[in-house]
């Protein structure tokens, strides 16, 4: 990394952009930073002399249709109303460098863009809207914008001109610098916004705003996602693709684990995040031994020991921010022992129950259930609940199980690996399933290792199975299917991919 991302940085700390695309700012007397003052003849030089590189006659994104019919859906929803979402912003790491950015789901889904500091606009017009989105135009290279600020092209790389962004993503662009004026200066409309991704904007319009109605409309776009289109289902299924061959990577590099520790197996699922995808789709949880008791293990700063087992939830978020969430719990050594296979069998037997259960026009709650039916049954005939005092019915309505189920069986799946979390109640959990929704199926049992109701022989044992399924017409698929799931199958799996 360079000593200073932005040379000007210590004269101009808001930096270029805030100012007109095409108005020229006085570059003589600043300082480059560490380096002193910039000489008129640099500054010239810095003006001139490059190729003009616009991009003509590009074809939309894949997605780009799909996005206008979600932006239809919105605005018959929304009739007479001004709609404002935003990408959000990059956020400072440390001193002047950022996090990642990551666009808001909401607006990567209305726009297939994902570019920091934009803006979808739903401008109400003859019963409809007109849709604008607000971007940042090419750097300026007359004012010195593209090397002088910290944010300019010549640091963090090209984007596209307003003129490329409208022929991608099928919408017309403006200059995202003259956001918040447009919209104060605009007809008086009721007006909501999507919060907390943009708090210069909200500051903005924080007149003509409503948290409550804010609020349902962070809802209703939540719901939006519910159901799947074909162009998703297939970034669903690369997603999981692209997962079981970073499962895949880890089976064949546990010798290595092993030899340090679980951050090995972070680092080689990540790479194939990065190779195959955009990124990780959520931390991931590489949990070794008693760690695999613990449901969100991200330290992984663990030891890997042969005979004990590992407990990997991890997923691939690709290109499009589609992410795969998968678990799979795997013997260290190659084997299950006797206790970690009865174990295992009764979290597959569960995770079995519930997948066949996930059909359209079941409810959504029906999977947990079956599951949850089949680890009461086990800790039943284990002896772990007494059996002389409640039956499978009595443990269920009272919950016991749960000191040792611990979660929920599963989970809407998209954008988000809690995809559709903001959606309304009866249209998610209290609702039918529905062709198109993706969900994950994923039982677990847990015994802490202090946990003295359990024979001490399963305490430190932790397993999780859960898979990505879709449903369909007639049932559900398994999008995860690549990976093997039965106990045999697992272990013939890792000696195939050992040897």
């Amino acid at each position: 990394m360079t000593e200073d991302r932005s040379p000007a940085a210590a004269e101009n700390p808001e930096g270029a952009a805030g100012g007109d695309e095409t108005e020229e700012q006085p570059i003589k007397g600043r300082k480059n930073g560490l380096y002193g003052e910039i000489s008129d003849e640099l500054a010239t030089s810095m003006k001139s002399g490059w190729a003009d590189t616009e991009l003509r006659g590009l074809e939309p994104v894949a997605q780009a249709p799909y996005a206008a019919e979600r932006r239809a859906k919105l605005s018959a929803a929304f009739p007479g109303e001004r709609l404002v979402i935003p990408a959000g912003n990059l956020h400072t790491r440390a001193n002047d460098t950022e996090y990642s950015f990551r666009a808001a789901s909401e607006y990567v889904h209305l726009t297939g863009d994902q570019t920091e500091d934009a803006v979808l606009v739903a401008e109400p017009v003859d019963g409809g809207h007109e849709f604008s989105l607000y971007l940042l135009p090419r750097s300026n290279r007359e004012n010195g914008e593209f090397w002088l600020d910290g944010n300019g092209e010549l640091w963090v790389g090209r984007r596209n001109s307003l003129t490329e962004a409208e022929q991608l993503l099928g919408l017309p662009c403006r200059d995202v610098r003259k956001a918040a004026e447009e919209l104060q200066a605009a007809p008086a409309a009721p007006t909501r916004i999507v919060r907390q991704y943009d708090a210069g904007l909200e500051a903005a319009l924080a007149e003509v705003l409503d948290e409550d109605r804010d609020e349902e409309f962070k809802v209703f776009l939540s719901g939006l996602r519910l159901v799947k289109d074909d162009w998703e289902i297939t970034q669903l299924r690369a997603a999981c693709d692209a997962t079981v061959n970073g499962f895949t990577d880890v089976v064949r590099e546990l010798g290595q684990a092993v030899a340090t520790s679980e951050r090995w197996i972070e680092g080689t699922f990540w790479r194939r995040a990065r190779v195959e995808g955009n990124d990780i789709g959520y931390g991931s949880i590489c949990a070794a031994g008693p760690h695999a008791t613990t449901l969100h293990w991200v330290r992984n700063d663990g030891d890997v020991r042969p005979g004990e087992l590992l407990l990997l939830d991890a997923g691939v978020e690709t290109h499009t921010l589609y992410t795969a969430d998968v678990t799979r719990t795997l013997p260290i050594n190659g084997r299950f022992n006797a206790l970690q296979r009865k174990i295992y069998e009764a979290v597959y037997d569960a995770q079995e129950a519930g997948i066949a259960a996930v059909k359209p026009g079941g409810r959504f709650r029906d999977f947990h259930d079956a599951s949850q039916r089949v680890l009461a049954e086990r800790l039943l005939a284990w002896g772990l609940l007494d059996a002389s005092v409640y039956d499978v019915e009595k443990v269920l309505e009272l919950g016991l199980q749960r000191r040792w189920t611990l979660h929920g069986t599963g989970h809407m799946l998209g954008l988000d690996v809690h995809d559709c979390a903001q959606a309304r109640r009866e249209s998610y959990v209290d609702a039918l399933l529905e062709p198109g929704m993706c969900l994950t199926v994923e039982p677990g049992l847990y015994f802490q290792l202090d946990d003295l109701t359990v024979p001490e022989e399963y305490r430190g044992i932790g397993v999780r199975i859960e898979d990505d399924i879709l449903v369909t017409a007639d049932g559900n698929e398994n999008l995860s299917a690549g990976l093997p799931r039965r106990a045999d199958e697992v272990e013939a799996w890792m000696a195939e991919l050992s040897s």
